[in-house]
């Protein structure tokens, strides 16, 4: 069973995918803008081996106009042995790649225009995959559509526009239930009759069941059913609703019991489970930690090097009850360190705490930094204690002190990305 995330890399520098706006489109600032994000790709495969993460979903935003006709850069030539060389090193380490085209990829619109724009955009993911030479259990992700007041007519059309697509985009092809308008079971009932493999959604299927009100378990193995060999292990979608906004939005970070719950029912199936999260990464490692088989409080240790200042930040007390936890290594205390974590991190931070961590901080560069820099900090904290700067400001700050002196265990802290 393998975990993963999607698109972006949290806590590693230099993994960010730029983008480009169309008025500034040229061939040249196009090809660097992807080559730069080749080379992040690359920087995130070699995160996912080293954390041992089997599973990744590549943004959309990978080829910038990947499916417009302003783009004229042939990528896929121009970066042949780059796309090989990510998608080698994917194969090696096991990681199965997929895509997930955006709210606007939509072939069951009535509108030829926006199906034909989605026609392309989906030659263009599929494109990607097949550049890295991934195999077919690589898959591309799409919702049914809209409804358009008539839903058996929209049904209607998505098979019709579905047949229609290339054998290229129909082998990676799989449909996923959505939150508002088609409930597993209707999904299900396209993809038996097209051949096409379904992904179950949790969060999807609490907001939109189907009348029928089977248990999770039934649906997924419903799903489960759907794929063949040669589509690799089933997939499904894995997210917890964030409590303090609209329905369908996903949690900052992944609740480690409500999780282990979910794994407890799940964990005989054969199955892939992407997570849907803020934090990405961070919750695909937690999920690791809360499931492995060995428990080493080393790889909580390793945690907690990355999670200790932004912990510090929120609250000192938290802080000193995950260090006093830590201590005890009769025992693998992991739902324990990562609820008090979570605690932590739905705490406001305080002016004193933000002061107190930015001066922990501050205390790795107090024997290198120069007369100046130790001035521009005072002056800098001085401004954030009276109002007059943000505390944004006063870490970019920080962070340019720790990239510019190399500290790195700094540099693998999460302080300067979680809020």
């Amino acid at each position: 069973m393998g975990i993963g995330y999607a698109c972006q890399l949290i806590g590693v520098p230099e993994t960010s995918q730029r983008s480009l706006v169309m008025k500034n489109y040229t061939e040249e600032l196009l090809t660097q803008v992807i080559r730069s994000n080749l080379e992040a790709l690359d920087q995130i495969m070699t995160y996912n081996i080293e954390q041992k993460i089997t599973l990744f979903r590549i943004s959309s935003d990978l080829i910038p106009f990947g499916s417009n006709e302003i783009n004229t850069v042939p990528w896929w030539e121009t970066f042949k042995t780059e796309f090989q060389e990510i998608g080698n090193k994917a194969k090696r380490a096991g990681i199965r790649l997929s895509m997930h085209p955006g709210q606007y990829t939509v072939i069951n619109s009535p509108k030829e225009d926006v199906v034909e724009r989605a026609f392309l955009d989906l030659e263009y993911h599929a494109k990607v995959l097949d550049a890295m030479e991934m195999g077919l259990e690589c898959k591309l992700v799409l919702h049914i559509g809209g409804v358009y007041g008539e839903k058996e007519i929209a049904i209607d059309r998505f098979i019709k526009r579905y047949q229609e697509l290339s054998a290229v985009v129909k082998k990676r092809l799989v449909i996923e239930n959505d939150d508002k308008n088609y409930t597993v079971e209707e999904v299900l009932k396209i993809g038996k009759s097209q051949g096409i493999p379904v992904i179950f959604d949790n969060l999807h299927h609490e907001l939109n069941p189907p009348e029928e009100r089977y248990t999770e378990m039934y649906w997924i193995q419903k799903c489960m059913e759907t794929w063949k060999v040669q589509d690799g292990r089933p997939k499904i979608h894995y997210s917890q609703q964030d409590q303090g906004k609209k329905k369908g939005s996903h949690s900052k970070t992944i609740n480690a019991t409500l999780f282990h719950a979910f794994y407890t029912r799940i964990k005989e199936f054969d199955l892939d489970i992407m997570l849907e999260v803020k934090d990405k990464n961070l919750s695909v490692v937690k999920c690791m930690n809360v499931i492995a088989n060995e428990h080493q409080n080393k790889k909580l240790e390793v945690e907690w090097s990355k999670y200790k200042y932004t912990i510090l930040e929120h609250s000192h007390k938290k802080y000193l009850e995950i260090r006093q936890l830590l201590r005890e290594q009769n025992k693998y205390p992991v739902f324990v360190f990562y609820s008090l974590i979570e605690e932590a991190m739905g705490m406001e931070v305080s002016k004193g705490g933000a002061v107190n961590t930015a001066d922990h901080v501050w205390g790795y560069f107090k024997k290198v930094a120069t007369a100046k820099e130790k001035e521009q900090y005072l002056k800098k904290v001085k401004a954030f204690q009276e109002g007059t700067l943000s505390l944004a400001s006063l870490k970019r700050f920080l962070w340019k002190m720790t990239c510019q002196y190399q500290e790195h265990y700094l540099l693998s802290s999460y302080y300067f990305y979680l809020e």
